[in-house]
């Protein structure tokens, strides 16, 4: 059985390299962090396949070509605050961390806990877990240089835009049926502008579904 620093470099080498995310900030980040740590316990096998990654009902880790396509995307810089929304038990917090000045990471219920707990055992010290609705952000440590969403909408809130700064950027999963597509935006003059990056997918995270008429 391959050791998990092993799997963590075929991860880069198989599953990000070849999909162009060539960035170094990305590359040595996610060689860097145990993606095994920040898995439920029965999962730790399974934490580098190349698939999105089941951690709770309708919640998944990001699988890494994709979330590392994203990142590549949103491009974090040093001196960036991030908004990480829909964190899990805190992987892409941890990977984001090495590369911004600080993130500010918002989750529901136990994973809310379990990140906060997972990441103070590793020591990653510029990350602070807001436990409260994913879909509000966290408005009181904005406004934030750029934001990530860890899973699908199919809508974005108007208050997680309001909390863009302005140049800032966004990058989510888009849903339409079962058809995903990952799109980035940016606030130009208090409005946004989207482009589409690549095919995706993810389970809709709670708050972000476009609300559906009743019909008989």
């Amino acid at each position: 059985m391959q050791d998990f620093a092993t799997r963590r470099t075929l991860m880069v080498d198989t599953q990000v390299r070849p999909n162009d995310v060539t960035k170094f900030p990305i590359i040595e980040a996610m060689l860097a962090i145990p993606r095994e740590d920040y898995v439920p316990a029965a999962l730790r096998e399974a934490s580098y396949i190349g698939e999105n990654l089941a951690i709770a009902p309708g919640r998944v880790i990001l699988e890494a070509r994709n979330f590392a396509k994203m990142l590549d995307a949103l491009d974090v810089q040093p001196t960036d605050l991030v908004l990480d929304l829909g964190c899990g038990l805190g992987y892409s917090a941890a990977v984001i961390a090495r590369m911004a000045e600080a993130v500010v990471a918002v989750e529901e219920g136990d994973l809310a806990t379990l990140a906060e707990a997972t990441l103070a055992q590793a020591g990653v010290d510029n990350v602070a877990v807001v436990s409260g609705k994913i879909s509000d952000g966290s408005a009181k440590h904005g406004p934030y240089d750029a934001v990530m969403v860890e899973g699908a909408v199919e809508t974005l809130p108007q208050a997680i835009l309001d909390q863009l700064k302005e140049g800032g950027r966004i990058v989510a999963i888009f849903m339409q049926g079962a058809l995903g597509t990952v799109r980035i935006g940016r606030k130009i003059d208090g409005a946004m502008s989207w482009r589409d990056a690549f095919n995706a997918s993810a389970p809709v995270l709670p708050g972000f579904a476009v609300a559906r008429a009743f019909t008989l």
